[in-house]
């Protein structure tokens, strides 16, 4: 329940960075999120030609007072899906985003059964058999009930 109310107020805190964000984005935000059609890396990372020309666009879009949001459909119809760095979060692209989760989820659970079945699968240890002092075979047990008798009468 705790953690309940924690993630909630959380979300809460953050939700209004997250709407400013929205609003009023930073050429910074948006370098990291959009790729260079030439060399499939962020605007941030390119030198090239074609981002210098994308970042002016982004700038000018921001100047207009376009949303994020705005932004970037505005880029994925002039470039297409490409050129966002993360996949879309609807349509068959979120699978890209369910399956890692789903695959350690899997995992998990298969080493949790594995590590519960090596627990259970171990059999009970078979009893030392007691060795004489001498190390010729087994002590005969009935001979080490007698001995231990006869050493308490002296104590």
């Amino acid at each position: 329940m705790r953690l309940l109310v924690a993630l909630v107020s959380t979300a809460l805190l953050l939700a209004p960075a997250a709407l400013a964000s929205e609003r009023h984005p930073t050429l910074n935000e948006l370098e990291n999120e959009v790729m260079c059609p030439v060399c499939n890396t962020t605007l941030a990372e390119s030198n090239s030609d074609a981002a210098k020309a994308i970042e002016r666009e982004i700038q000018d879009k921001i100047r207009a007072g376009w949303t994020k949001s705005r932004i970037k459909d505005f880029l994925v119809q002039q470039y297409g899906e490409s050129i966002l760095a993360a996949p879309p979060k609807h349509g068959f692209n979120l699978l890209a985003w369910v399956l890692p989760l789903a695959g350690i989820g899997v995992a998990a659970l298969i080493l949790g059964f594995a590590a519960w079945g090596w627990t259970r699968g171990r059999a009970e240890p078979e009893p030392l058999a007691l060795q004489s002092s001498n190390g010729h075979g087994p002590i005969d047990p009935e001979l080490d009930r007698r001995v231990d008798e006869e050493l308490s009468r002296f104590e």
